[in-house]
């Protein structure tokens, strides 16, 4: 017969013990979600910059990518917002919310690597936030989640 443990389980029944958690990954997805802010705050602004003034970014005569300045604005706005709606979702502690945020910070480098030729350092700078968001968002498993949440397993 198996032995008994003070809270009447025996010990081949007990559970699993709780999954670890490392302050470097919950600390990573609070690093994620204030960079998703920070992303999304340049964005909007960026883009509200591009609307409000047509002359604000100068245009390049080769480049392919060349489009309309208020199409820009328009794009950027629309992101921004999309960034910032994602960086709340993901602080609530949702897993589809992670997945959209991975998503939203890879399309947001790629857009800023298309609108390199505008302002190369600060698309510089917003490429590489988005490159530590998507590592910090895929290092962070669900059962930290479970853990630092509270949420179901």
């Amino acid at each position: 017969m198996a032995e008994q443990t003070s809270t009447g389980r025996s010990r081949q029944e007990s559970a699993a013990p709780e999954p670890r958690i490392r302050p470097l990954m919950v600390g990573g997805v609070v690093f994620a979600v204030c960079m998703m802010a920070i992303v999304g705050a340049y964005q909007v602004f960026v883009g509200m910059g591009a609307l409000m003034e047509d002359n604000f970014y100068t245009r390049s005569n080769d480049y392919p990518y060349d489009l309309n300045v208020n199409v820009w604005g328009w794009v950027h706005l629309g992101s921004g917002l999309v960034v910032l709606a994602a960086a709340f979702s993901v602080f609530k502690g949702r897993t589809w919310a992670r997945v959209v945020g991975i998503t939203v910070a890879a399309l947001s480098a790629m857009e800023n690597f298309f609108f390199t030729p505008y302002y190369p350092l600060w698309s510089m700078l917003i490429i590489a936030f988005d490159v530590l968001i998507i590592w910090s968002l895929a290092t962070y498993g669900h059962a930290q989640a479970h853990k630092v949440y509270g949420a179901p397993l």
